[in-house]
This record gives structure tokens, sequence and C-alpha cells, in this order.
């Protein structure tokens, strides 16, 4: 008899075992699915823009468009300092790295919500969600940081050297890991939230607007009053935001400490989200 069950486990090509842990990631599970993954990357990609005339350029149109309005308005109006950089430039360095952040977690927030369907009717890693999230940002950073080393790139060849880009570069494949650890981690809290308490779905769009004026995007941090500087340098994001436009442009401040910080924290809030996402996964079904 024991033979015979051995025989039959192994005609099985996939076992679905119960959750023991609230630690337990399952990464075996999500590298099996990678395939799955990459699905529903190409389906945001395809989808978000399969019904408009202009098609991927939004990528493009969209950070010009907010670039130029914040040079008038903070810029020319305001008068807001850009630490003796190019408006455009300024705004346009800022732009690019806070939109991946914001893209990421304002999708990432809904993930339950808006995959029930899918959730409900066959068996696959829910990180899978998320991360495709992750990935499809990346996309559509790349084509963002093209436009953004395009301006670079044209004021590199002017005679007035004020870009100085340096040799912290190399940390922007960090940066943008902290971004997405940040927005993951960020966005599967609020997720899990919203399958009981749908209030937090009209609350992140206005959350997410509030969290950029209080980060660095459009105002170099050292012009803010001390008062001030030391609460906007409790944000995680500030660090990123400002070790990303030192390195490229030459211009601001760096500190290890501070980028150490936002590096502690996305850690920190990762696992707690991963925790809460994976409590919620067993039974959102019930309440969404």
């Amino acid at each position: 008899m024991q033979q015979e069950n051995n025989q039959n486990n192994s005609d099985w090509t996939e076992i679905i075992k119960p959750q023991k842990s609230l630690f337990d990631l399952r990464l075996k599970d999500v590298w099996n699915y990678k395939d799955l993954l990459f699905m529903f990357v190409k389906r945001d990609f395809v989808a978000n823009y399969k019904q408009t005339i202009l098609g991927p350029l939004w990528f493009i149109i969209q950070p010009v468009l907010t670039t130029l309005m914040y040079t008038i308005v903070f810029g020319n109006f305001a008068k807001i300092s850009t630490n003796g950089q190019p408006k455009i430039l300024f705004y346009l360095a800022g732009v690019t790295i806070w939109n991946y952040f914001s893209d990421t977690f304002n999708r990432t927030s809904s993930v339950f919500t808006s995959n029930a369907n899918i959730f409900g009717k066959v068996y696959f890693p829910r990180l899978i969600v998320p991360l495709s999230i992750i990935v499809s940002g990346l996309i559509r950073f790349s084509i963002q940081f093209t436009l953004f080393m395009s301006f670079l790139i044209y004021y590199l060849t002017q005679s007035n050297e004020i870009v100085h880009p340096n040799v912290y570069i190399l940390l922007t494949p960090l940066l943008l890991l902290l971004m997405a650890g940040l927005a993951l981690g960020a966005g599967m809290i609020i997720s899990s939230m919203t399958t009981k308490y749908r209030d937090f779905t009209y609350l992140v769009s206005f959350g997410v607007t509030l969290l950029m004026y209080a980060t660095p995007v459009i105002y170099p941090i050292e012009f803010l009053p001390q008062k001030y500087k030391n609460i906007i340098m409790l944000n995680p994001l500030s660090g990123i935001v400002e070790t990303f436009r030192y390195a490229w442009l030459g211009t601001g401040s760096f500190s290890w400490q501070l980028l150490g910080y936002s590096s502690c924290f996305v850690i920190m809030l990762l696992m707690f989200g991963i925790i809460i996402f994976n409590k919620v996964e067993k039974n959102f079904m019930d309440t969404v």
C-alpha cells in the first residue's frame, strides 16, 4: 500500500502545501512561475495603453509635461532654488526617480482588489503579481531615464560646466532597488488593508501627492530651514532622491548615513509588508 502511495505521489507535477510560516516567501515557487511573472509584465504593458492613440509615448509625455509645469510654477513663479542647475534638468531628475516609486506603489496598493477574479480561480504564488508590477515599472523607468540622459548629455556638451556627474552614479542600481523595496513593502501593506477597508483606496493617491511634497523632488533639501530639514530627512525617500540627483548632477549633498537610514527603513518595511501580505492572502477572498 505504501509503495502504491509513493508511486501516486511521484505522478504529480505540482504539490500545493499550506503555508507554515508568515516568513515563508516560497521563492522557489516564484522562480518556478517566472514565465507567469513575465506574462503579467506583458499584460500590464499592453493593457494600460492598448486603447490609447499615443501608446507608450505617454511614458515620455507625462514626465515632460510634469517637468515643464514644475519649471514654470516652482522655478519661475515661486523662484525656488535649483542649486545652480538648469531648471528642466533639476526637476526632470527628481521626476524620473519619483515616478518609479509613485507608479509602482499606486499599482501595488491595489493588488488584492484588482486581481481578486484571478486569485479566486487558480493557484499561483501571489507574490508574483506585485513583483510583476515592480518589473514592469522598470520598463517605464528605463524610457524616462533615457529621456533624462538625453537632456543631461545636452547640458554636458555645453561649455558652462554646470553639470558634474560623479562616481556615485554607480549607486543607481541600489537606489532603484531601494525604491522598489519601499514601493513593494508599503504597497503590500495598503493592499492588505484595502481588502477590509476600501477607504484606503481613496487615500492612496492623495497620500502620494502629499508625500511628494515631503520629498526633495522640487526643491534642494539644503535650502530648507534646519527645523524643516530634520523633518524631511526622516522621510526614507529623501536620501534616495538626494543621492540620485547628487550622483547625476553633482548638486546637493550626499550622506552615507542618510542612505543607510533609508536602506534600514526599506528592509524593515519590506519584511513587515511580506508578513502582512502572507497573512492576508490566506483568507482575503472571504473579505474582498
